[in-house]
């Protein structure tokens, strides 16, 4: 039996993996704002060159320029105290320019696993592994 706080948490992570889905770049900065501590600690494959919640801010915009039609679908969620771990699926089409190389139109399907600290209700640690060399591969960024 789910605790109140696992309960809790699991419903503030669902409430940012619903925003990202959207695909509202204005909805997801602010679902950021309300339920990601702003001092957050961003552990993930991500160089851009800043820190906690613009870092994820960031993250978003860049992906939804890249790949607006952009789907995070979650394959397996496990919570257990104040962490939960997010397996997901992210599909999309590059229509945008991505970390300089042009649109090449081409789909992507790729895996990532992403644990989420939380306290008082709010993310306070965010680790990722997200597989970008097959990212990269299917792009045509990167041979097989």
């Amino acid at each position: 039996m789910p605790t109140a706080e696992e309960t809790a948490n699991r419903a503030t992570y669902r409430r940012f993996h619903d925003a990202v889905n959207t695909r509202d770049e204005e909805l997801i900065a602010k679902v950021i704002d309300e339920v990601v501590e702003p001092d957050v600690r961003f552990n993930a494959p991500v160089p851009m060159g800043t820190t906690a919640v613009e870092a994820l801010k960031l993250v978003w915009t860049t992906l939804l320029r890249a790949y607006p039609d952009i789907v995070v679908t979650n394959d397996d969620l496990i919570s257990e105290g104040d962490r939960i771990v997010a397996r997901n699926t992210v599909t999309g089409t590059q229509r945008g320019e991505y970390f300089g190389q042009a649109p090449t139109a081409k789909p992507v399907k790729y895996n990532e696993i992403f644990i989420f600290r939380f306290v008082n209700g709010r993310i306070a640690d965010i680790w990722g592994v997200v597989d970008v060399r097959a990212q990269m591969r299917q792009l045509g960024f990167l041979r097989a």
